[in-house]
């Protein structure tokens, strides 16, 4: 006959004192969860008759994982609030035990840019980045992922061939949206804008591709007017805006679909056109929510920084365990004064 594991048995094979096993078993008081896993895989060993019990206390051990993040500047306010969204996601999920190191650029420097990715690849696990797209940056990230660290594209895509997966929205839905909503509520037909922050940046060419393209298909009566970039300047954005509207008081509607959304609202407030030309932008921050109560701004065809803080948490945790990541785009968030 077998002779049956008992208390004694599972301390010797975990090294520990039959009182430590004794607590392990009662939950009276805490075991440190590095001795509790020796004792549960003792009592497994030694098919000890509570060992299902002791594996039940043991909490789960998280795999670690350290999160690159690489946005634009921290002074734009909506890069500011949206670190500080994603570095809360990933402190608080239960799917890993996650760390952030939060990097910034300043210039659409592709060098830099790819150095940045570089340097944050020598020191986290996965990456999510903004970036403009561009060869070299392309050439960055695939030798990020082919050293078997994912990278996602944050916001506007780029990198496509190269990058683990891309989170953010539909760029050209969201420029569709932004037209349907001016073909409807102007006035009347006439000229529209489209403020875009930089022609690399992906995503803002397809939100002006999309806006162009619904016109030319459901609203031929309204004009698209030529607007330069403003390279995520404020001071720019507002000169250029300023511009357009003392070259074109009779502009009915504008769409901020790209960087410089401050400069813009500035200008609008500053132009005091009447009637005042309706406005779409794309991301909801203090600004730009006090631009919806006070009629500057008309709607908000925006990111939605919530579900793009549970995806980057999902996209990682799948990533842990070699699982598919790449789900597609997110839906947009549509925001008016009276549902803030």
């Amino acid at each position: 006959m077998v002779k049956r594991a008992t208390v004694a048995d599972v301390a010797r094979e975990a090294g520990v004192s039959v009182a430590t096993v004794d607590r392990a078993l009662t939950g009276r008081s805490a075991v440190r969860p590095d001795t509790a896993q020796r004792i549960a895989a003792a009592a497994e060993a030694l098919n000890f008759h509570a060992a299902p019990l002791l594996a039940g206390r043991i909490e789960p051990k998280l795999a670690r994982c350290r999160v690159g993040l690489l946005l634009q500047r921290a002074e734009i306010p909506f890069y500011r609030s949206l670190g500080e969204a994603l570095g809360e996601a990933v402190a608080a999920t239960e799917r890993f035990a996650g760390t952030v190191s939060l990097a910034h650029w300043a210039e659409q420097d592709p060098e830099a840019i790819a150095a940045a990715i570089r340097r944050l690849a020598a020191r986290c696990d996965v990456l999510a980045v903004v970036s403009p797209d561009h060869p070299t940056v392309e050439a960055a990230v695939r030798e990020v992922v082919d050293a078997g660290k994912p990278v996602f594209s944050l916001l506007s895509d780029f990198a496509v061939s190269a990058r683990t997966g891309y989170i953010g929205v539909d760029s050209r839905k969201a420029g569709r949206t932004a037209a349907w909503m001016i073909a409807r509520a102007a006035p009347r037909p006439g000229k529209v804008a489209v403020f875009i922050g930089s022609h690399g940046f992906q995503g803002h060419e397809l939100r002006e591709v999309g806006f162009r393209s619904y016109l030319r298909e459901h609203a031929p009566q309204f004009t698209v007017i030529e607007t330069p970039a403003n390279m995520e300047s404020n001071e720019r954005a507002r000169a250029i805006a300023l511009g357009i509207l003392a070259a074109h008081p009779d502009l009915v509607g504008c769409y901020v679909a790209g960087g410089g959304m401050e400069g813009i609202i500035a200008a609008l407030r500053e132009a005091r056109l009447d009637p005042r030309p309706l406005a779409i932008c794309s991301s909801l921050t203090a600004e730009s929510r006090a631009a919806l109560l006070d009629g500057t701004v008309t709607m908000l065809v925006a990111e939605p920084i919530d579900r793009i803080c549970d995806d980057l948490v999902s996209r990682v945790a799948a990533a842990l365990f070699n699982k598919q990541t790449d789900r597609g785009p997110l839906p947009l968030d549509l925001v008016g004064p009276e549902n803030l």
